[in-house]
């Protein structure tokens, strides 16, 4: 059954999905991989490295087909441009392919498509540049940082700038280094279930490489496997998928047995599970979001982790409710961001985003602000978090929060930058609410 499917097609499919249709990477790689779950786990493997990698390191690959195309590639047809795309990011970056396949099969998919006029140009195109890989000409940083870093790690020169403005440019160096490196699956063991030492001797059994964390005792990096519903430990809820800044929501936030604690945009639900395991099965947590299609997410998670001190709502956070005015214990804020922190996972992010949309994302999150803020008990804790690095989202609104609402203090705020082979660049910001009873 396998022989029929062509792998390259289906890269192709997910990558018109992604830049032609605006749908997210993540989500139009899993579709894939779900329709073809009987591939055999190396095919798997070259979908999804073809399919990410071509995203990922977009402008490069633009920067080169530009050179050497008569056509500028924002000229192209969506279909050409990325068959062009992912034969030159084959020619660049995976040695494991040989340059006469990677020619030959984008010049046979170009044909397949309806493109047959096509297959000289997409043939000239990629053997020219097969033959001239040394001469290729990209940027000289004494030419300039910005255009240097922009080509060199794929990354839009309005974040480059940003990032160059708020850190310099060898920590923005680092940063956009960590976000190209390969990202490990980061896991957190369901302590409810099993212990940390057990969970690893399970996987194993499994066939799973596990490395420990460094600085959490329940967690794990894993990789060796094919896909996680593979996995019985899995199913069986011994472990959720969760990085190990998201990690830090909880362990901030430190929630008491018997707390009432409300997560106000909660999907898929990883910070209120691991919430509610910290309590012990005790108090309660009510994750909330804003669709029927998020709230199942967050359902489907609590019955595979079995988590009994947890239920899902669909609310909007932007509207007040009055019901829980002044009733929780602690209100985890993790809101809509940019989402710049997670490109290593999400390699879309840096494209769709734009500073107007960026800018509207931090109004968003001061108007849903105003309103949670409300649900906090006196002495209680609000914990605000993003996973993005921009100090407009971020360390701004902490600073606007506060001066609107003087009832409130801080107690700790930190911007984790992004660590290769370690955790995504996320934002954390702890705020208590004063003792003094103030009415709403």
């Amino acid at each position: 059954m396998t022989e029929h499917i062509n792998e390259r097609e289906l890269v192709l499919e997910i990558l018109l999905a992604v830049t032609r249709d605006g749908e997210y990477s993540h989500i139009a790689l899993k579709n894939v991989l779900d329709k073809y779950q009987y591939l055999e786990k190396n095919s798997r493997a070259f979908i999804t490295r073809l399919s990410e990698g071509t995203l990922e390191r977009m402008i490069e690959l633009d920067h080169i087909i530009d050179q050497f195309s008569k056509v500028p590639v924002r000229k192209q047809k969506p279909v050409i441009r990325n068959i062009l795309r992912m034969g030159v990011y084959q020619l660049k970056h995976m040695d494991t392919v040989p340059a006469s396949a990677a020619c030959n099969e984008a010049v046979k998919l170009a044909e397949r498509k309806g493109f047959r006029s096509l297959k000289g140009f997409v043939n000239g195109v990629l053997r020219n540049i097969s033959r001239n890989m040394e001469n290729i000409k990209m940027p000289k940083r004494e030419d300039g940082e910005i255009p240097y870093l922009s080509v060199s790690y794929s990354m839009p020169e309005w974040i480059v700038k940003v990032w160059e403005k708020d850190y310099g440019i060898s920590k923005t160096e680092e940063m956009l280094q960590a976000l190209l490196s390969e990202p490990e699956l980061s896991i957190r063991v369901n302590e409810g279930k099993i212990t940390p030492g057990d969970l690893k001797t399970r996987l194993e059994t499994e066939g799973v490489t596990v490395r420990q964390n460094e600085t959490l005792p329940y967690a794990f990096f894993i990789s060796g496997f094919d896909h996680l519903r593979a996995l019985p430990s899995f199913e069986e809820g011994l472990f959720y998928v969760q990085d190990e800044s998201s990690m830090r929501v909880a362990e901030l936030a430190q929630p008491e047995d018997g707390d009432f604690v409300i997560d106000v945009c909660a999907a898929p639900g990883g910070k209120s599970i691991h919430i509610a395991e910290k309590m012990h099965g005790t108090g309660h947590v009510e994750a909330r979001d804003l669709t029927p299609y998020k709230v199942g997410l967050i359902e489907e998670n609590i019955r595979r982790c079995e988590t009994k001190n947890m239920s899902a709502v669909c609310m909007d956070a932007r509207i007040r409710d009055e019901a829980s005015v002044q009733k929780a214990d602690i209100v985890i804020a993790d809101l809509p961001c940019s989402g710049l922190g997670v490109i290593q996972k999400k390699k879309d992010i840096k494209y769709k985003m734009t500073p107007e949309k960026q800018k509207d994302l931090a109004v968003l999150q001061r108007e849903i602000l105003s309103v949670v803020h409300a649900y906090i008990k006196p002495g209680g804790t609000l914990i605000y978090s993003t996973c993005t690095i921009n100090r407009e989202e971020n360390e701004e609104n902490v600073a606007c929060f506060l001066r609107e609402h003087p009832e409130f203090s801080l107690v700790s705020m930190e911007q984790i930058l992004p660590q290769a082979g370690r955790c995504d660049g996320f934002f954390l910001a702890k705020l208590k609410r004063k003792n003094e009873q103030k009415a709403e």
